[in-house]
């Protein structure tokens, strides 16, 4: 199992940019590749980008060049750079740690609806207003 600590988040202005860590905790080095997702009130799950084990990038199209996901090779703390922000951007939004994010799309509707995850964060507000 490998417990998961997200940081940053919190309140911006349009066009403005926030930082989001998750900081993983238990079994670091385990088979699995690590994510976010998000969840805006009354919506789905979406899943925004994520970081395989040889480095390669994931992104959904709406956040494509907007958002950068990077992950630390000593301590696999995973960050998410947000820039050019909109209210579309506000939500819950989750970091992530399972085999099948190795495997498909951050953006699969297998992973959007995948009940359980080996870690799932407790979750960060990013409120995105004027």
């Amino acid at each position: 199992q490998v417990q998961l600590a997200e940081s940053g988040g919190g309140s911006v202005q349009p066009g403005g940019s926030l930082n989001i860590s998750c900081t993983p905790s238990g079994d670091v080095e385990g088979p699995y590749c690590m994510g976010w997702f998000r969840q805006a009130p009354g919506k789905k799950r979406q899943g925004i980008a994520a970081v395989y084990r040889n480095g390669n990038t994931n992104y959904a199209e709406f956040v494509e060049g907007r958002f950068t996901v990077s992950q630390d090779n000593v301590d696999k703390t995973l960050r998410l750079q947000m820039n050019k922000l909109s209210p579309e951007d506000t939500g819950m939004y989750y970091c992530a740690a399972d085999a099948a994010i190795c495997v498909v799309s951050i953006t699969a509707r297998s992973l959007s609806t995948k009940a359980r995850f080996t870690g799932w964060g407790q979750g960060i507000q990013v409120t995105v207003s004027s």
